[in-house]
C-alpha cells in the first residue's frame, strides 16, 4: 500500500515543520513538500493537525496470560492504538509469572496472535532464576524486570546476594519497581492498627511512602554503579528520588536512566478524596511538592521516559477495602491526550512530549527503525487533532475493566488516525479488524 498524508504539521527531533509524509508498505518512504498524488491508494488531508511518532509505551501490563477477567492483549492493545500507541512493553507479572524462557515464549505467542500494537514482553527476575534470565536473547527481549517491592503478582526480589548476581551478570537493561519491602510492611502495621482492613485511601502515599520509595531506588543505582549494569528505574514517585539521576550526558551515553507515569505527573494525594481507590496505584499518587519535583526532573532531562504503567483491574475490585484493593488503573487510550492537555496548559512543549514518549524509549531500550518520524524507519506514527473536544464516558471507553480514573473528564486534543507499520489501524474511533503488529527488535549491546 501507498499512503499519502498530506501537509500535516510534524513534530520530531525537536522541530515542528508543515511537509507532505509518504508510506510505502510498512515504512516511512518519503518526507517533502509537495510529493506527487499519483498510484498512491489512500490519501489524508492533515491540514491543521499534528503528525507524531507512534508512542513507546515501555510498561504496560496487559494481564495475559492468566488475569484476562481484568485485560487482555487484544482488547489492551485496541484502547492503546485509540491512544496513539503503536508500541509496548509488557510486563512480567501474569499468571504463571514470565520467568522461564518456555514461559516467555508463551506470552510472544499469546501476542503474534493477539496484538494490536508491536509488542515486547520483559523477562521476569526472582531470587532463583539466574541461570533462565541468562538465557534471555538480548536482540528479541527489551530487558530483564525486578520487583525490589512487592506489587501485583508477587514477584518480589528481596535477596541481596541474588541481585548483585543478576546485575553483574547481564549485559541487558534492568528494569527496576523500587520500594522499600521493610518500611512498607511497617507502616502498613501501624494503619491497619489503627483502622483494620478499611484503612482510608488518603494514608496510602504515607504507607508506600516518599522513604520507601527512596531507600529502594537509591539502593539499585548504589549497586548499578558497582556492577556496571545498565539500570532503568520505573515510575518515579518522588521528588528526592529526581536527584539520584544526571541530565549533564546524552540519553545513549546514559547507564542509569529514569522513568516517570502519566499518573504521578496528573494527581497528587489531595485527589484521593474525589477520585478514591480509583487512583491507588503503586508507588503511590504524593503530594504536590512530589509532582512539582518530577515535572522539573522531566523537563531538565534527569528523567527520561514518560510511561503509563496502565494496569487494569475490574470495577468489583476496585471496590474492595484498601487491604484488599489491588493498585493500579487503565490509561493507555487516555496518555498521550493528558499530555497534550498538559502541553495546552503550558507546562510543556510539544517536541518534549515527543521526545519522552516517542524518541527516548527507542534510544533507551535500543529498539530498531522505530520511535521517529525518519525516512526508512517504520511507518508507525499518529495524527492528533489539538481543537477536538471530547470527554471521557462509559461509551468511548475501550478498556476490558470499562472504567477510568478519568471519566467525566473534558480534553481538547484528539487522536484522530494511528498507523502500524503501514497501516491505517485507527480512523476517528473505527479500529481496523485487522492485525499489523510486530514483534519488536532490539539493537543488541556494543
Amino acid at each position: 500500500m501507498k499512503i499519502l498524508i498530506k501537509n500535516a504539521q510534524i513534530v520530531n527531533e525537536n522541530q515542528i515543520f508543515v511537509s507532505d509524509l509518504l508510506i510505502e508498505n510498512d515504512l516511512i518512504a518519503k518526507i517533502s513538500n509537495n510529493i506527487s498524488e499519483a498510484d498512491t491508494d489512500l490519501i489524508i488531508d492533515a491540514s491543521g493537525k499534528y503528525l507524531l511518532p507512534g508512542i513507546i509505551d515501555d510498561q504496560v501490563h496487559f494481564r495475559e496470560p492468566g488475569l484476562t477477567q481484568k485485560g487482555d492483549i487484544e482488547s489492551e492493545s485496541k484502547a492503546a492504538l485509540a491512544g496513539g500507541i503503536t508500541s509496548f512493553i509488557d510486563q512480567p507479572n501474569t499468571v504463571p509469572n514470565a520467568v522461564t524462557q518456555k514461559l516467555l515464549a508463551d506470552k510472544y505467542e499469546i501476542a503474534s496472535q493477539k496484538a494490536y500494537a508491536n509488542y515486547g514482553f520483559m523477562m521476569g527476575g526472582t531470587n532463583d532464576n539466574l541461570e533462565e534470565i541468562l538465557k534471555t536473547d538480548p536482540r528479541n527481549v527489551p530487558g530483564i524486570k525486578l520487583f525490589l517491592g512487592s506489587s501485583t503478582g508477587n514477584m518480589l526480589v528481596d535477596n541481596t546476594q541474588t541481585l548483585e548476581q543478576i546485575f553483574s551478570n547481564t549485559q541487558m537493561l534492568i528494569a527496576v519497581h523500587c520500594e522499600d519491602e521493610t518500611i512498607i510492611r511497617e507502616n502498613t502495621k501501624q494503619y491497619k492498627a489503627k483502622y483494620g482492613d478499611d484503612i482510608p485511601i488518603k494514608f496510602h502515599h504515607l504507607i508506600r511512602s516518599q522513604e520507601a520509595c527512596y531507600k529502594s531506588s537509591s539502593k539499585a543505582i548504589e549497586l548499578a554503579k558497582k556492577t556496571g549494569a545498565r539500570l532503568h528505574v520505573f515510575h518515579l514517585s518522588t521528588a528526592p528520588e529526581t536527584a539520584l539521576f544526571r541530565n549533564d550526558i546524552p540519553l545513549k551515553e546514559k547507564k542509569i536512566t529514569a522513568e516517570v507515569c502519566i499518573h504521578h505527573l496528573t494527581f497528587t494525594n489531595e485527589d484521593y478524596e474525589t477520585k478514591g481507590k480509583l487512583i491507588k496505584w503503586n508507588p503511590a499518587i504524593k503530594t504536590v511538592e512530589d509532582k512539582n519535583g518530577l515535572w522539573e526532573a522531566l523537563l531538565d532531562d534527569r528523567i527520561d521516559i514518560i510511561a503509563t504503567d496502565h494496569a487494569p483491574h475490574t470495577w468489583a475490585e476496585k471496590q474492595n477495602v484498601y487491604t484488599k484493593c489491588p493498585s493500579g488503573a487503565p490509561l493507555v487510550q487516555h496518555a498521550l491526550v493528558v499530555m497534550l492537555e498538559h502541553f495546552r496548559n503550558g507546562k510543556i512543549t510539544l517536541e518534549k512530549v515527543v521526545e519522552k514518549m516517542c524518541h527516548n524509549p527507542a534510544i533507551l531500550f535500543r529498539i530498531e527503525k522505530r520511535g521517529f518520524v525518519k525516512e526508512g524507519y517504520k511507518a508507525d506514527l499518529v495524527l492528533v487533532n489539538l481543537n477536538k473536544k471530547w470527554t471521557v464516558a462509559k461509551d468511548n471507553i475501550l478498556y476490558k475493566c470499562g472504567w477510568s480514573p478519568l471519566e467525566g473528564s473534558t480534553f481538547h486534543s484528539q487522536v484522530t488516525h494511528t498507523f502500524v507499520n503501514g497501516n491505517l489501524v485507527y480512523d476517528n474511533g473505527k479500529i481496523s479488524e485487522q492485525r499489523f503488529a510486530e514483534r519488536l527488535l532490539f539493537e543488541k549491546n556494543d
